[in-house]
């Protein structure tokens, strides 16, 4: 039925339970003797025409009578009301007399008719859509978590054809709820009790209604949800229910994101949107996983313009095309450029004049580092330096750096090389009236070069999955926590910090591993694991900050900050000038011997 045809069919079934109200009300009066009168047909007029103008006013038109809820019942009792206080006022106003009872009886039958047709409507609609559900085979689905949410998402389940689930049991933690019947579906037990609910109630589906649990807590949920069935799925976090959000399409396999255990970080929006709003952000690595989420994030903090830098052609096209529809009052310049040339880093700076430059761009992969050493050195030392001191001709006011956990005490190039673009970025912050910082963090889940996508990839294959040593251990965050901290870098930036993200315990890759392949739908016995040995520059543990650099206080909820150790220049330069003369071997031990607080100079005779 279109709009208007609905809005036709409204308004005469309205002004049928009007007439008839009145009617009624002056038929139980006056069983014997029921005359209409002027006063009747003038009340009767009034009240009808009062009824459709607060029925426009309040919208009640546009309401779905198959979704009809306590909400609808008290606009209805709102627009009875006020109608009937108009014919009160008329009645007045023109025959100076108020029928009183035939006015009280009006008003219940007008709430009871209005009320009970389109609950009748809706209690018919929901009947057939069930009936139809049950017809249809359909999985037996647990819900964990009893509280507001689980009811809302129950009531969508048994309501849509959209999906195939049937709630058939709750199960929550709050023990006063047990055995009781929440939205018709019974509380069957705890999380506890997981096991012995599946099978009794021949569960094929579980989901986790629990937005508000803390990460440790939704970790453990999840873990035992899945040792006793497959399908396992979790509702979104609470801010999305608060904005209405909630539907059966919110509803989202477990990911490994979710099993971090651990609060991501928030950010301090007024004073990041003090930095970037209406100003000019520059992005280098804009294509990058890190890179684009940054450029995602500051966007919503409405820039002028974010000016996307990379050398990749095909990854800025597709950052810029989303970009452009998803933040269409913001402008996307795009620079395909590589950071290793000096001169038009300087000419990009000076073109665009950024007043915040996030600098992503970098080479990460620790095995193919290490046997490209001079790659390493190009990009992530000689890119960063070209980049910063272009920054501080063009007078930018704040530089942020993405560095890693493996520049503490590096092993290998890659940890090097950024450990020296650390101490580059701290130096030009003493010489420079230009901001410049660094931001340490761990391995990102879902990045181009994470572990995740090669484990996926292994257990689609059928396996083997191959984890480097049993006790490497690793720290793990979200591209977009990343990010963020990246972002609120540059609003806490006095100059020269090293800002590091609170990640919670460490995680074994191994565990990780097993995690992935039994959420895959998999046994552990069912997908090998095999240990392939520590690959060249890997350690089996990572740190975020070294002994002389730990800061204890939180400067931020889960942001930490750290001083480096001074940087020694002239080495630095040694390195730059020699690094395209010398063997990858001699420049890898160059650089291991720099950034682990010993002097080349004392062994360069050993590399002459």
């Amino acid at each position: 039925m279109s709009y208007k045809s609905r809005f036709t069919f409204l308004i005469t079934i309205d002004s049928l339970i009007v007439l008839l109200s009145i009617y009624l009300s002056h038929f139980f009066l006056n069983p014997y003797a029921a005359k209409v009168n002027l006063i009747i047909a003038v009340s009767s007029l009034v009240l009808l025409g009062s009824h459709h103008l607060f029925s426009y006013v309040f919208r009640i038109y546009r309401s779905a009578w198959r979704y009809t809820s306590m909400e609808e019942l008290a606009g209805i009792f709102t627009i009875v009301t006020s109608s009937v206080l108009m014919t009160v006022m008329t009645q007045l106003v023109f025959f100076h007399t108020v029928y009183e009872r035939a006015l009280i009886i009006a008003w219940m039958l007008h709430i009871l008719f209005l009320g009970g047709v389109r609950f009748a409507c809706r209690f018919t609609l929901g009947l057939k859509r069930m009936n139809n559900k049950l017809r249809t085979p359909g999985k037996r689905t647990l819900i964990i978590g009893a509280g507001d949410s689980g009811r809302i998402l129950a009531r969508q389940l048994k309501a849509t054809e959209q999906t195939d689930l049937i709630p058939v049991a709750f199960a929550d933690d709050n023990l006063q709820l047990k055995n009781l019947a929440i939205s018709g579906i019974d509380v069957k037990g705890t999380v506890d009790d997981l096991s012995s609910i599946v099978k009794e109630n021949k569960i094929e589906h579980i989901i986790i209604a629990m937005p508000s649990a803390c990460p440790k807590r939704t970790k453990e949920v999840i873990t035992q949800a899945k040792l006793v069935c497959e399908n396992v799925q979790i509702l979104p976090k609470i801010e999305d229910l608060v904005l209405g959000k909630l539907s059966i399409s919110s509803i989202k396999d477990v990911s490994v994101e979710d099993l971090l255990g651990r609060e991501e970080v928030e950010l301090d929006v007024n004073a990041i949107a003090d930095k970037i709003n209406g100003r000019t952000v520059l992005v280098t690595g804009a294509g990058g996983s890190i890179g684009s989420e940054i450029c995602r994030q500051a966007a919503q903090f409405n820039p002028s313009q974010i000016v996307l830098l990379g050398h990749g052609e095909y990854s800025i096209y597709k950052i810029e095309r989303e970009l452009k529809q998803r933040f269409k009052h913001i402008d996307f310049p795009t620079v395909i450029a590589d950071i290793q040339d000096y001169g038009k880093m300087v000419e990009v700076m000076e073109q665009f004049q950024p007043e915040v430059v996030y600098h992503a761009a970098a080479h990460k992969h620790v095995p193919l580092m290490e046997r490209n050493p001079e790659a390493a050195v190009k990009n992530n030392i000689i890119g960063t330096k070209n980049v910063a001191e272009a920054a501080s001709v063009a007078h930018v006011k704040t530089f942020v750096m993405i560095s890693t956990d493996k520049a503490v005490n590096p092993t290998s190039v890659m940890g090097a090389t950024k450990r020296i673009a650390e101490q580059i970025v701290q130096h030009m912050d003493t010489i420079s009236s230009t901001r410049f910082v660094a931001v340490r963090f761990g391995n990102v889940l879902g990045s181009r070069g994470s572990v995740i996508p090669l484990f996926k990839e292994q257990i689609k294959n059928g396996g083997p999955v191959t984890v480097t040593h049993p006790e490497m251990v690793r720290y793990f965050m979200t591209i977009p926590e990343a990010s963020r901290l990246v972002i609120q870098a540059s609003a806490l930036a006095n100059g020269g910090e090293i800002f590091v993200l609170d990640m919670g315990e460490p995680v074994k890759i191994v565990d990780l591993a097993k995690n992935l392949i039994r959420y895959s739908g998999f046994e552990n016995e069912e997908i090998a694991i095999e240990y392939s040995g520590i690959r060249p520059g890997e350690k089996l543990y990572e740190e975020l900050l070294n002994e002389d650099e730990v800061h204890p206080e939180q400067i931020y909820p889960k942001i930490y900050v750290g001083k480096s150790v001074k940087a020694e220049l002239a080495q630095i330069k040694r390195l730059i000038n020699r690094s395209m003369d010398i063997s990858d071997a001699e420049l890898k031990k160059m650089l291991l011997f720099m950034t682990n607080q010993q002097s080349y100079e004392s062994k360069e005779v050993e590399y002459v």
